[in-house]
């Protein structure tokens, strides 16, 4: 199963534990991805623009350095992986209340009003009237820093509560499944699960350098597309099975495959190996 990878996603996701990317493997990475030389180079540039990265050297001979902002923007948020990962394997369990959030931001403010609207969203929380959010989560303080980082701190109120009805319904698992997009949420786990199982036997199979780093960047690019919409609902509130943890489990296991065949894998999934205690999976 093929899978759409940027390329500035192939590019971010070699950078090694020491900030850089070697030129060579990122070209060769990307011919088996399909993409041409020259995107490769005209994506450089664009990053070397943005003050992403500075180039030593020239040609396929180079070392790409990613500048230290770059990098601080750029970790992932192992926090985040590893809650996912815990709820997955039920060591996390909903205390049945709800979160909610509601804001106000004045429409003279109307670029903070939408920056916080979509941070809210991303957050995982799901719209219930306009201005008015939720989540099974303690979400809290995320929501504030959001809020504080916009100016909007005082444009926000906070609210729990153990008794949600929508429109007179009230099954967690039923407001669950009205709130959040789950269909289209586990369609995106069903194929990063397809993808994973074929990157595993390849992996098993054994597969050389450049192998590994294009299977990297490939289980990168889908997980990337299937978590960032999840709002990782805990299980209480979700299908069983449900896809999403069986995705995640796969590519948990291709973590742990790609650690052990490279010494120096990139520093994303060093990462993820780290954060994910795949052995007991």
């Amino acid at each position: 199963m093929d899978v759409e990878v940027p390329t500035r996603t192939v590019v971010e996701a070699l950078v090694g534990t020491d900030g850089t990317v070697r030129a060579d493997e990122l070209y060769e990475v990307a011919g088996e991805l399909g993409m041409s030389d020259q995107q490769v180079r005209l994506c450089v540039k664009r990053l070397v623009a943005e003050r992403k990265f500075t180039v030593e050297g020239r040609g396929r001979g180079a070392v790409l350095r990613m500048t230290p902002p770059a990098r601080r923007a750029a970790e992932p948020d192992v926090e985040f992986v590893r809650f996912m990962y815990r709820q997955d394997a039920g060591e996390v369990s909903w205390d049945g209340r709800w979160h909610l959030v509601a804001f106000a931001v004045p429409e003279s403010r109307r670029p903070a009003r939408d920056a916080l609207r979509d941070a809210i969203v991303r957050l995982g929380g799901a719209a219930l009237h306009g201005g008015l959010y939720v989540s099974p989560h303690e979400w809290e303080e995320l929501v504030e820093a959001e809020a504080a980082r916009l100016g909007a701190q005082s444009a926000v109120t906070f609210l729990s509560s153990a008794d949600l009805r929508v429109g007179g319904e009230a099954s967690p698992v039923v407001l669950a499944a009205r709130l959040w997009p789950l269909d289209e949420v586990a369609a995106r786990h069903e194929r990063l699960a397809e993808v994973a199982r074929v990157r595993l036997r390849r992996l098993r199979e054994g597969a050389s350098r450049i192998d590994l780093l294009r299977i990297a960047v490939e289980l990168a690019a889908e997980f990337t597309r299937a978590v960032e919409p999840d709002p990782l609902l805990p299980p209480e509130l979700l299908p069983q099975p449900w896809a999403g943890a069986r995705a995640r489990a796969l590519v948990a296991r291709c973590w742990h495959e790609l650690a052990a065949r490279s010494d120096r894998l990139p520093a994303l999934f060093r990462v993820y190996d780290d954060a994910v205690d795949v052995r007991r999976r």
